[in-house]
């Protein structure tokens, strides 16, 4: 099995360096591309990020967002590096059941969760 999130966008290419600069410590890289696609592609079985040129822009609310762990407790760091290649801070950090998050937006305004996992000593039904 496999899993592959698309994203619509407007310019596939601008979305790619972005993406794959924010991505960087995941070891993403370019895989098919072929108009209107171009694959992102991470190692072992993590999801591919397929975007899609489409030539309408977003609006409204994401029905579905990633949410990205690049095991960091420092989620304000990991939020200014992704500031510096483009993104959006939407929310102050968040909590809920011993999860912490920051919720950004790629250049194109797609939102998206910056996320540590409690601890493993934490319960989480608390």
């Amino acid at each position: 099995m496999q899993i592959v999130v698309t994203l619509d966008c407007v310019n596939a290419e601008a979305q790619a360096n972005f993406w794959l600069a924010a991505l960087a410590p995941l070891d993403y890289r370019r895989g098919f591309h072929g108009h209107p696609y171009l694959s992102l592609v991470g190692t072992d079985h993590a999801p591919t990020l397929l975007l899609q040129e489409v030539p309408e822009r977003k609006q409204g609310k994401n029905r579905m967002h990633l949410d990205l762990d690049f095991g960091t407790t420092d989620l304000v760091s990991e939020v200014n590096r992704l500031e510096r290649l483009g993104a959006v801070r939407l929310s102050e950090e968040l909590s809920e059941h011993g999860f912490r998050w920051i919720v950004v937006a790629d250049p194109e305004g797609n939102e998206f969760c910056v996320f540590n996992p409690p601890p493993n000593d934490v319960d989480v039904a608390e």
